[in-house]
Order: C-alpha cells, then structure tokens, then sequence
C-alpha cells in the first residue's frame, strides 16, 4: 500500500471512529439519560437551634407532555419518601393536554404540606429555538418568544384545593409540628412577572422559624434580595444543570446570569443557602441530557 493510501485508510478509521462515538453521545443523550432520573441528597444546617430535622422534597422544571409514563411514575415514588415539604419552583407543563398527567402524578404529593411558585412554561408553551442562543446569555434578552397561552388558572386552583400555599408574589405560614416555617415566593424573573411580597423576616440565621424563599429562575438580584431580607434557605429551578454538561468542566450556559459552576446544587449566598435544582424534565424542544441526570432534591434540614 502507498503511503498516500496508507494515510487515507488511517483518517477513514479515524473518521468512522469519531462519527460512532458521536452516535452513541446522541443516542445516549436522547434515549438514555433524559429518563435516567437521581434523587439529590444534602444535610442543611439552617434550622433554629434545638429544632428536630425536617425533611424537604425540591422538585422543579418537569415540563411534562402527554405520555411521558417513566417521569410520572418516577414522581409519584417520591411521596414514598414521606417528606415533611413539598415544594415546586414551576416549569411543571410543556403542553396544555399535560395537566390531567401532571395532578395523576403529584396525587400522592398533594397529601403532604406544599407549596409552589411558576415558571415561563406553566404560563406558555414552548417555541423552538435556535438551542445555540442560549450560549449568549439568558433567552428573555430582548423580546421574548412566547407560545401559546397555558391553563395556569387551572393549574393554580388544583394546587390551591389541595391546600398547597401559592408563593407567587406572596407570603405564606406553615406550622410543621413544632417549626414554624415562614416562606415568600416570587413569580418568575424570567418573564418579568417578579414582584418583592416584603416578607416579615429577622436577619438569617436569627429567627425563631426557617425563613424560606422560594422562586424559579435564580437570577443573581433575586438571590441577593432574598439574601438581604434574612431568608435561610432559598429554593430555586430552571437552569435545568445546564441540561447538556462538558465533563470535568460544567455547563456551557445557564440560561440566568449564574455563573457556569452554579447551575446546580447547594451554595452559600451570603447568609443564606441556595439550591438550584436541575430538574425533572426537559427543554420539550430539545429532550436531551448529556452528564446532567434529571433529578429532585432531598433536603434534610437540620438545627445549625
């Protein structure tokens, strides 16, 4: 064989090798990991001092269509775990025929004490996009895309009957034994549909009760806001982790203005702890995960 031939059999190899393992990155990011769903642990001291343990469920960013049976059987396993709170940081529905789906699932949810906040898609659905975007920063900049309307007011007065407290530019009182838990929610900053509820808070860290903020696109001036009113722990979603994570280095994009190596998990903000959930779901438009498992967060909350 020449060395030109040689040398084009070697770059055929080559090539072939590279376009399989592309195909099987795809076929694992479409077909595997999306359903790949993780329960998140983390031990959280944020309690009062002398409180006994509570037990948090985190679940955000569902985005739940017609059919979907693995997610929704996966969901409604969690009440398994017997959680004290229950709460949503929004994004349930991808689809106005998603919502039957959607109460099936969190049925067994709804018998523990909740309470939730909305995102851009529980209000409309999603439109394709150019997936690219979003590596230059968040999708509301400039004039947002909006699909069609949702029925949130159907979604809302489901979660209300079940006696879930709606934090949508709210405040709210739960007694869970003996912890009183103070929570304020906002709408979600990536619509602009934010509003500060003026929580009646002490500074973090000092009150009687948890102080819980609760809200769903964790933009850096809600965190703040939160931070600076006392909350001790504040609970957010959709970042999605990235969605689509390079290994060993993190998320190209967080579609907020979080840095990279925030777009999931627990971090200090100032006094107060975050947690960013990287969700249950997907992007309906682009139903892929790559080294980002969809999850729910167990948060154990314990005396500092």
């Amino acid at each position: 064989m020449s060395t030109v031939g040689h040398v084009a059999g070697t770059a055929g190899r080559i090539c072939a090798g590279v376009a399989a393992a592309g195909g099987a990155v795809a076929a694992w990011s479409f077909l595997v990991e999306p359903h790949w769903f993780v329960l998140r642990r983390a031990t959280l001291p944020v309690l009062p001092s002398g409180s006994p343990s509570l037990r948090l469920l985190h679940i955000s960013d569902l985005h739940l269509v017609p059919g979907q049976a693995p997610k929704r059987r996966w969901v409604s396993q969690l009440a398994r775990l017997e959680p004290d709170l229950v709460v949503t940081t929004g994004d349930n529905i991808g689809s106005a025929r998603a919502l039957p789906d959607l109460f099936d699932c969190l049925e067994p949810l709804l018998e523990r004490p909740g309470a939730f906040v909305f995102g851009s898609n529980d209000y409309y659905a999603p439109v394709v996009k150019n997936p690219l975007g979003y590596l230059l920063g968040p999708s509301s900049r400039g004039r947002p895309r909006h699909g069609a309307l949702l029925p949130v007011e159907d979604l809302r007065s489901g979660l209300r009957r079940a006696g879930w407290l709606d934090l949508n530019n709210a405040t709210g009182v739960l007694n869970l034994g003996d912890l009183r838990v103070s929570l304020a929610g906002m709408d979600d900053p990536h619509i602009g549909r934010h509003r500060w509820p003026q929580p009646a808070w002490a500074p973090a860290g000092d009150a009687e009760a948890l102080q819980l903020g609760v809200v769903h696109a964790p933009y850096r001036a809600v965190l703040n806001r939160f931070a600076r009113a006392g909350a001790d722990l504040v609970l957010a979603g959709h970042t999605h982790g990235g969605q689509v994570r390079i290994p060993f280095w993190g998320a190209p994009a967080t579609n907020c203005d979080l840095g990279r190596d925030q777009a999931r998990g627990v971090m200090a903000w100032d006094r107060a702890v975050v947690n960013v959930s990287a969700g249950v779901g997907c992007a309906p438009m682009a139903p892929v995960r790559f080294a980002c498992r969809p999850e729910a967060s167990l948060l154990t909350l314990v005396a500092r």
